[in-house]
């Protein structure tokens, strides 16, 4: 075949031509996949995987291969890969004797693709192969009546993964958190695999065990049924006296408690000065047995096998797992072991061996021929499978499908890096089908806690979320609690196996530029964040605050330009690239939403749940705390519901009060100090007394006590109703701008115990907040310089108002930094 001119991409090419002398075979298809524009930009690029194809055949003449670099058909060496997924590849079979030529592939749907047309007097055998998110090897065969002429093995490569860097190490992560989930019972590919020395096989791994290991299996059933393991067993049986040798214990015995068989003889045994013989007694025989031990062993691996073969075929059989018409070809291999062990189970010679009724350690089992083989078989089916041997063809899950998995168990590994994990369901499997798979009957999550703040951190797997018209059940659910907040703040992770390569003049590409998730993928995280939603005392509101594509691209820092991870900080909906090889964007945008507050929240979210109450606590009402200095005072103010504050000590704002608290000094000498009364202000009048009344509707008791701590109000000082609830100590009170409030909300999320140090010891005299402390650490607050300092003995960090401002939950990383100093 002649090179292609420079520049040209054939859209189909002959792969691969074999010649035999009693056919031709030709698989015809596109030597490269859709993430490059065509085969002349596949061929610039550095790419070391190393394509495996192999065969074997009878009077094979000729066998060719495409070579990417050449763009020719080559004879068959390591080439670079030629068959991806989600391709489609045609393959023409043509004869050319008399012999009638059949197609065969271990999958049905693959087998059947390949059909026979005829052509005049003569037939092709002509279908297409295709191949969908399955990726590894496949083998197909073609056949006479009689025997295999040729078998062929293809690779299979993932077009949206890096086959050696992402694929293999997806799988291995997969299977090393639930063991055996990545096989499947029966795929169009498979990969190679070994036999685990520990793990509860699933079905699937046992076909694959069982029929490599079959016929082995029986010709050592064959062999000890020639050379069978045997044993001489005493029996005891009547005699003559004459005809007595020599006696064993049990022998002596019967004699010694039959005395009456002893006759008087001229020449005897002496005995009680009498000669005597016994005229019976019991004799010695010796007989061969073959029912031993080893043997009933052996016996009962055969039952075993049996009863895992059918409970195989039944498994088969069951309509909710094929979905399908039956593969008949699969249940007669199934049907034929069976067959061939209960014929042997009912041989005569396993007849005549009883029951398995202890456990067994023989060197026989061990050593002896046809023993040795059959033990170390059973052995074998009944142990686990590891991927990437070369034995056994192991089937395993579709890219698409184990993509998802992986996603779901990455994002829990990536959360136990940084945070505690408190409980987990998550790995619950269903092992009752032909494979295994996460079990999603039930909510399965992983919970988990953040070392510091204490908040809560839930992930849930395919989570059902109910709302008023449709369910929703998307694939991975992060909630996070913030203190202070009574509900999560929920993001969805959906992963989509899917993505577009921004080929040059597609709409895509045009718009842009970049590789990146779907638009129709964007469109249902909208429909997810919108559709997903709760009904606490009033209307529904959404819970969902973001919702995030996953999809399989590697170049992170080549995405950061795309429109879709731009738009999560407009509107919280957008792509985010996950493979084995990439995981530092999801992993740091995950801590981002962790750290963040949940003030930071609201602001960057488009009105979702918990919004209504931020918005009304920007408007909060104020409380005038009023101070009570006698206990007199405080019984007046409790059973006339008012509080009396001399006009002339009235500061401007003092008419925005909504609320009255009451604060009892020290003073009023009663057995407790500080806030726990307030009440809502139902009128205010001002007396000729030159006193001002603020009456309310009732008193109400706080949770608990705001204590003075050195602290205390000289007439009185304004706060609003949501630091007065929040409050622990009076100084609390006094945070006013949205900088000491920022960093105030901040510190209390790592600590209960936060202390408000003013520049004066009454809330109406400061000025300002000097410090705030916790533990062993301490932020100081420069208004002067808009800044401020967290402080850890002799560290010292300084952070501007202006960063607080913009990243707020970067300056909470630094705050967690400086105390794990």
């Amino acid at each position: 075949m002649a090179l292609l001119p420079s520049g040209s991409a054939p859209k189909e090419v002959e792969l691969v031509v074999i010649e035999t002398t009693a056919f031709s075979l030709v698989i015809k298809g596109r030597p490269y996949h859709e993430r490059y524009e065509g085969l002349q930009q596949y061929r610039t690029l550095d790419f070391h995987d190393v394509m495996q194809f192999d065969w074997s055949g009878n009077a094979v003449e000729k066998i060719l291969v495409y070579d990417v670099e050449q763009q020719q058909l080559v004879p068959s060496t390591k080439l670079r890969p030629i068959f991806f997924e989600n391709s489609v590849y045609q393959v023409i079979v043509h004869p050319k004797g008399e012999s009638e030529l059949s197609f065969y592939h271990e999958h049905p749907s693959l087998r059947k693709a390949i059909s026979r047309v005829k052509l005049g007097s003569s037939y092709l055998l002509m279908g297409n192969l295709q191949f969908q998110n399955e990726v590894g090897l496949s083998t197909f065969e073609v056949r006479t009546e009689r025997e295999t002429l040729l078998k062929v093995t293809l690779e299979i490569f993932p077009s949206k993964l890096d086959y050696k860097r992402d694929y293999q190490k997806l799988l291995e992560e997969v299977n090393d958190e639930i063991y055996n989930l990545a096989y499947h019972f029966l795929k169009k590919t498979y990969l190679g695999a070994k036999v685990k020395l520990d793990g509860q096989p699933s079905l699937a791994e046992f076909y694959r065990l069982i029929t490599v290991h079959f016929q082995t299996f029986l010709r050592a059933i064959e062999r000890i049924e020639r050379q069978p393991h045997h044993k001489l067993v005493k029996q005891h049986e009547k005699a003559r006296g004459d005809q007595l040798q020599r006696l064993d214990s049990k022998a002596r015995s019967y004699l010694r408690k039959n005395p009456h068989v002893f006759v008087k003889v001229k020449n005897g045994v002496e005995l009680a000065n009498r000669n005597v013989m016994p005229k019976e007694g019991l004799r010695i025989r010796k007989e061969l047995t073959y029912d031993t031990l080893e043997n009933r062993y052996v016996k009962w691996m055969i039952v075993r096998l049996i009863e895992k073969l059918e409970f195989l075929y039944e498994k088969l059989t069951v309509q909710k797992w094929r979905k399908s018409e039956a593969d008949e070809d699969l249940l007669g291999k199934v049907k034929d072991m069976i067959r061939k062990l209960t014929l042997k189970k009912k041989n005569r010679f396993w007849n005549e061996v009883g029951l398995l009724d202890r456990s067994v350690m023989s060197l026989v089992l061990q050593m002896a021929p046809g023993y040795r083989d059959a033990f170390q078989i059973y052995l074998t089916v009944s142990k686990g499978l590891a991927l990437q041997g070369k034995l056994y063809q192991m089937s395993v899950k579709d890219v698409a499908e184990l993509y998802e998995v992986w996603t779901f168990l990455k994002l829990g590994q990536l959360l136990r890096k940084k945070y505690l994990q408190v409980s987990q369901d998550v790995i619950k499997v269903n092992r009752d089908g032909l494979f295994v798979r996460l079990d999603t009957n039930q909510s399965a999550k992983s919970v988990f806690k953040h070392p510091v703040t204490d908040e809560k951190i839930v992930l849930t797997y395919q989570h059902t979320e109910r709302n008023p018209t449709t369910t929703q059940k998307p694939d991975s659910v992060l909630s996070i609690a913030k203190k202070g907040k009574d509900y999560s703040y929920d993001y969805v992770f959906d992963a989509k196996y899917r993505i577009d390569f921004a080929v040059k003049d597609s709409y895509y590409g045009k718009r842009y530029q970049t590789p990146g998730p779907l638009e129709e993928d964007i469109n249902t995280m909208h429909r997810y964040r919108d559709s997903i939603v709760a009904k606490q005392k009033g209307p529904y509101e959404r819970t969902a605050f973001g919702a995030y594509v996953l999809f399989p691209w590697e170049d992170e820092a080549g995405y950061s330009d795309h429109h879709f991870y731009k738009s999560i900080d407009e509107v919280n909906i957008g792509g985010l690239p996950f493979l084995p090889s990439a995981t530092e964007m999801v992993e740091q945008f995950v801590e981002h939403l962790i750290e963040k507050s949940p003030e930071e929240i609201q602001e960057e979210g488009i009105l979702p749940r918990g919004t209504k109450g931020d918005w009304f606590s920007s408007l909060d009402e104020h409380v005038l705390v009023g101070l009570v200095s006698s206990e007199d005072q405080y019984r007046r103010c409790m059973q006339e519901a008012e509080y009396v504050l001399d006009a002339g000590a009235l500061k401007r704002g003092w008419q925005e009060a909504s609320y009255v608290a009451l604060y009892v000094s020290k003073e009023a000498k009663m057995t407790r100090n500080g806030v726990w009364s307030y009440g809502k202000v139902k009128d205010v009048s001002v007396g000729e007394d030159g006193l001002v009344r603020f009456v309310v509707d009732s008193w109400t008791n706080l949770d608990a006590v705001i204590k003075p701590v050195h602290y205390g109000i000289a007439g009185y000082a304004m706060t609003t109703l949501t630091h007065l609830k929040e409050a622990k100590e009076l100084p609390e009170l006094f945070v006013k701008s949205k900088d000491e409030l920022a960093i105030w909300r901040m510190l209390r999320r790592v600590s209960d115990e936060v202390r408000v140090e003013l520049d004066a010891e009454q809330l109406d005299e400061a000025s300002g907040i000097e410090r705030y402390r916790f533990k062993d650490l301490e932020v100081r607050l420069d208004r002067l310089e808009s800044r401020m300092e967290i402080v850890k003995g002799e560290f010292v960090k300084v952070v501007e108002y202006e960063e607080l401002r913009k990243k707020p939950s970067g300056v909470f990383r630094e705050v967690l930094k400086v105390m794990g100093e």
